[in-house]
């Protein structure tokens, strides 16, 4: 039973937070669509709720609560805005300071701060898995490839490389071939971060006829697991292929994932793996 009496959902851009409206419509919870505009998907306008602009913090709580909303999920891509171009409401305006202050110290401390505006005006913040706990991602092989003991090891060696980038607010992706780092995910995001291994000499990496190395995503070790959790879709799996990885791996219960049946039946199409790992599995660095 939710913990909640109706849940506002603050939608960025993606599919990730339209499935999650579709979850809620389906199975009959009380919601409340607060869509980031132009960034938020245009499917979410069926849905009941209302769209302001990025600055307009102040609007979109005083909408969410207008619905009756106790109760927030922050999910759906958000790109680190550019604040001169922003067009900020009174209420936004006032929480600048803290945002502000915020920002130079990495995403992780902004959305931080934007989790603590929510709750400073009364909301409950919630991780979306409270919401639709089968986006999270499970342990063990999803479709009907399973990664070699060799592909384990790249498995393992990514997973730490990541924890050591995240550590630094860096990003949540990287990619290791026989044991060789190829690329670690930054600002750029993970669709062209794999564009970028596809571009490398071919005797380091695989390719669509000879698959090797493995695309790997976790969370950071300083992360606010209510947000910004990695997130897993088709689009992910199709772009490793076209790179000629041998499969993606995320941490179990630690990464989102879009459409889990669809990603399966792309990776086996791909003859990829796609495996959620635990942090026993991978060890400490």
């Amino acid at each position: 039973m939710a913990s909640w009496l109706k849940l506002g959902v603050i939608a960025g851009g993606g599919e990730l937070p339209v499935v999650l409206a579709e979850h809620l419509a389906a199975s009959a919870q009380p919601y409340f669509v607060a869509r980031i505009t132009p960034m938020a998907d245009s499917a979410l306008e069926g849905h009941p709720g209302a769209g302001h602009g990025l600055g307009a913090m102040g609007a979109r709580m005083q909408a969410m609560r207008e619905a009756g909303c106790d109760a927030v999920v922050l999910i759906g891509q958000v790109a680190r805005p550019d604040i001169a171009t922003l067009e900020f409401d009174d209420a936004a305006r006032a929480m600048l300071p803290a945002l502000l202050a915020a920002m130079p110290q990495g995403d992780d401390a902004l959305l931080r701060a934007v989790l603590a505006e929510h709750e400073r005006a009364g909301f409950r913040v919630i991780g979306v898995e409270e919401a639709m706990v089968d986006l999270l991602a499970p342990a063990g092989a999803w479709g009907e490839v399973m990664p070699t003991p060799a592909l384990i090891k790249d498995i393992a060696k990514a997973a730490k490389v990541a924890a050591v980038s995240g550590a630094f607010d860096i990003g949540q992706g990287v990619v290791v071939c026989d044991g060789l780092v190829l690329a670690v995910e930054a600002q750029e995001g993970t669709d062209a971060m794999l564009r970028r291994v596809g571009e490398l000499p071919q005797p380091v990496r695989g390719t669509p006829a000879h698959r090797r190395g493995v695309l790997v995503k976790r969370p950071k070790p300083i992360q606010e697991r209510r947000v910004d959790l990695p997130t897993v879709g088709v689009r992910t799996i199709e772009t490793a292929a076209a790179a000629g990885l041998a499969g993606v791996a995320v941490e179990a219960r630690g990464a989102l994932t879009v459409r889990r049946d669809a990603i399966v039946a792309a990776a086996n199409a791909a003859g990829m793996f796609v495996y959620g790992f635990t942090p026993e599995e991978v060890g400490e660095i």
